[in-house]
């Protein structure tokens, strides 16, 4: 099967990505396997359940929604109506590119206070939603610890409908740099909060390479390496990071896992800028999604709160990206009080 990106223009997109990647893959027999597939041990899990919202009869189609980054200073409500959107949209199931958190605490229990509010929010959510960690959720041993005792592994991979799903952690560091990336976290946190951003470009922090593109360990590319060669006949393979690894100069780990899916179809989406952007790579679609919540920067592009859908079928992958002030409910108004929210700074003088 030849692997093709395709695209259609309608009213509520931004952002429809085209071109896209060569595939060898083979077709499969949707009764060769269950439709959900993972090797997490549990008992935590990083997603809310696994009552998928699937269409009755034998349609070939998978679609899938995306959301954005949330923090930075989360504003109030966005998330809310991008949730009752997503209920409209029926998607199968939502997965993100992680800061679901501000995570802005050593304390284990106002860290717990924090998940607990959005996780209260995602089980809204008709379809089930696979976590994706960031550096707002998984800097540090205390992040890291609340986040294995909720949600299990910071990575993982799983497969539904013959689609692969490759969930990273791009902050996979040593514990030795790890503490030293926290110590210069707090500090730039605290500059940005009292001096701003001015000051903050100037502290140690925003000058490491572990803040733009992060980090993928050896392990950790090992195994996804194992679970790409594990799974060879699925139609594409999706690739969910919170930060853009593949731009730190010299990386090995994520390049592998590039290698290791070089002769197939697959989309790597991330986060993290908070400003919508799009490269072709390696003739694959890399898109980088804005915000579903956090806080906006119009001077490094499209910064504007969105969802994303993606249809997947034997033909190839559509995916449309949808702006939260376009995606109306039957009576015409945006729900959860959508109407008095600004979902994009730049257009609303914010």
């Amino acid at each position: 099967m030849i692997g093709s990106t395709r695209t259609a223009v309608t009213g509520l997109a931004f952002g429809l990505v085209a071109a896209c990647a060569p595939g060898d893959e083979s077709d499969v027999s949707s009764d060769a396997r269950p439709r959900f597939v993972h090797e997490v041990p549990g008992p935590a899990l990083p997603w809310t359940h696994e009552d998928f919202d699937s269409p009755s009869g034998e349609d070939d189609r998978l679609t899938f929604a995306l959301f954005a980054d949330l923090t930075g200073g989360e504003r109030s409500g966005v998330f809310d109506v991008a949730i009752e959107q997503l209920n409209l949209l029926r998607p199968e199931l939502i997965v993100n590119v992680g800061d679901l958190i501000e995570g802005d605490s050593d304390d284990p229990l106002e860290l717990a206070a924090q998940w607990d509010a959005f996780d209260e929010r995602a089980r809204r959510a008709r379809a089930p939603i696979f976590y994706v960690g960031g550096n707002h959720d998984l800097t540090g041993d205390v992040l890291r610890g609340v986040w294995a005792e909720r949600y299990g592994p910071t990575y993982y991979w799983f497969r539904y409908d013959e689609v692969l799903f490759l969930v990273l952690d791009t902050e996979d560091n040593t514990p030795e740099r790890m503490a030293e990336i926290e110590a210069a976290r707090v500090e730039a946190v605290e500059i940005y909060r009292t001096e701003g951003p001015e000051a903050f470009a100037g502290t140690e922090y925003s000058t490491m390479p572990e803040r733009t593109s992060g980090t993928i360990g050896a392990t950790q590319s090992a195994y996804f390496v194992e679970a790409i060669t594990a799974n060879p006949d699925v139609r594409w393979t999706f690739v969910l990071t919170h930060k853009p690894a593949w731009q730190r100069q010299g990386e090995q780990n994520f390049a592998a896992i590039e290698a290791a899916l070089s002769g197939r179809s697959y989309t790597v989406f991330s986060g993290h800028v908070q400003a919508y952007a799009y490269e072709e790579r390696h003739g694959r679609d890399y898109v980088q999604l804005a915000t579903t919540g956090g806080l906006q920067f119009p001077d490094l592009g499209r910064s504007a709160d969105h969802v994303t859908i993606v249809t997947v079928d034997d033909g190839g992958v559509d995916i449309a990206t949808l702006l939260l002030d376009g995606i109306l409910d039957r009576t015409g108004v945006l729900p959860a009080g959508g109407d008095t929210l600004c979902f994009e700074a730049a257009r609303c003088g914010t």
